[in-house]
């Protein structure tokens, strides 16, 4: 697999680094995992958007999925696509109000809201099931945090990826990070006691999540622009013995 770093900022974009995205190649599939502030564009460096195969967004939150507005006009406005996006509707899987929270950004007007309508270029999935794209199977699992949220397990080719996406300390992150190869996870913070619980995860446990879950390599990423990335990652190095590195936009990682 291939994990290219989208973008890495937590909350909000940074000045060098969109918000959280992230897309995973493996054989010739390509997905996305989350699509924050500013992704799309820094998508295509990397990719023509057309030929995205599925997008998995692991909650609702701006950081996490406020360029699907800009995917979407991109999908519907361009004037000469390189396919017929009707014809290949691209699968997103998402939290259950996925379909009617994202389409009501293209309703024209406030009366429209409940008729707005995007299943002309999406097929929009739940996370019922282990996914299968292409080469790709993902397993979600909910996770803690402010709103419901999934983190994700990605496999292909004997390798496992696994990303957190926004969470607090809970037992489903370390079910899903079990044995990876890689785990991408979220530390928007330095650690502290007066941190509140549900929200987010601190380097340093971010760290204990990878060391208790065998995961053979830890990339922290969405720390918040406020964030000390120094510290971040001595948090990290002093609870986990394996590879860590704190990812930044434009990345690379084999897996």
């Amino acid at each position: 697999m291939k994990l290219t770093i989208l973008g890495c900022s937590g909350s909000l974009p940074r000045p060098d680094s969109p918000a959280s995205g992230y897309l995973v190649e493996s054989g010739g599939t390509r997905i996305a995992l989350d699509l924050g502030n500013g992704t799309v564009g820094a998508l295509q460096r990397h990719l023509d958007p057309f030929e995205l195969d599925g997008l998995f967004l692991s909650h609702l939150h701006p950081d996490h999925c406020s360029d699907f507005g800009a995917l979407t006009v991109l999908r519907r406005y361009h004037p000469d696509p390189p396919r017929d996006p009707e014809r290949s509707r691209l699968p997103v899987f998402g939290p259950p109000e996925t379909e009617q929270r994202l389409a009501r950004l293209y309703a024209p007007n406030a009366a429209e809201l409940a008729e707005a309508d995007l299943t002309d270029v999406y097929e929009f999935r739940s996370f019922d099931a282990p996914a299968e794209v292409g080469d790709f199977r993902v397993t979600a699992l909910p996770v803690d945090h402010l709103c419901p949220a999934w983190g994700f397990r990605v496999a292909a080719e004997g390798r496992v990826l696994v990303y957190t996406g926004d969470t607090g300390p809970c037992a489903a992150v370390e079910e899903l990070a079990r044995d990876a190869d890689v785990l991408l996870s979220e530390a928007s913070w330095t650690d502290s006691p007066e941190r509140p619980d549900g929200v987010h995860l601190s380097g340093r446990q971010a760290a204990r999540v990878a060391k208790r879950a065998g995961a053979r390599q830890l990339l922290l990423t969405h720390l918040q622009p406020w964030t000390d990335p120094e510290e971040i990652l001595r948090e990290a190095t002093e609870e986990f013995d394996g590879p860590v590195r704190v990812v930044e936009a434009g990345q690379h990682h084999s897996i």
